[in-house]
């Protein structure tokens, strides 16, 4: 005879470990997603962020997406090898540098975008339409996206 399995108590109830669980649940989807176009997450997330600023002083390129500039240096360096990138002299102040994404750059964000799109599918394939919908709407609003300004 089946059992039924125990409800689910303590911290497996908690939302915030919930949203974690879900978190890394999506992250590892997404990123698996990428590896087949030959990125790293942080590589679509510099890429991505220099197609919606660019041209982009390096350093604000680092405080608008929280990662440390010697870990920037290092992804900006991936992806100017792999010509995604272009580093030059800022044209406002030749003491930085501004970076650019290429259209080799372009093309592949677009597939990642479509990759990490199909993995966020995968992700929510449980809920109905309806749901969805309704899920990132509560998501935005938790999270304080909209609070700072954000479109979503």
């Amino acid at each position: 005879m089946p059992t039924t399995p125990p409800a689910p108590s303590g911290i497996r109830t908690l939302p915030s470990w919930l949203l974690g669980r879900t978190a890394a649940r999506g992250r590892g989807l997404v990123a698996e997603a990428l590896a087949e176009e030959d990125m790293k997450m942080w590589h679509h997330v510099v890429l991505s962020a220099v197609a919606d600023q660019g041209p982009v002083a390096q350093a604000a390129l680092g405080r608008s997406i929280q990662l440390d500039p010697k870990d920037l240096v290092g992804v900006i360096n991936d992806l100017q090898d792999a010509g995604l990138v272009l580093r030059a002299p800022d044209p406002t102040d030749r003491r930085k540098n501004a970076i650019t994404i290429t259209e080799d750059g372009e093309r592949t964000l677009d597939r990642c975008a479509e990759a990490a799109w199909r993995a966020n599918d995968e992700l929510l394939a449980p809920l109905s339409a309806t749901e969805r919908k309704q899920f990132l709407a509560l998501l935005t609003r938790i999270s304080g996206i909209e609070a700072q300004g954000i479109a979503t």
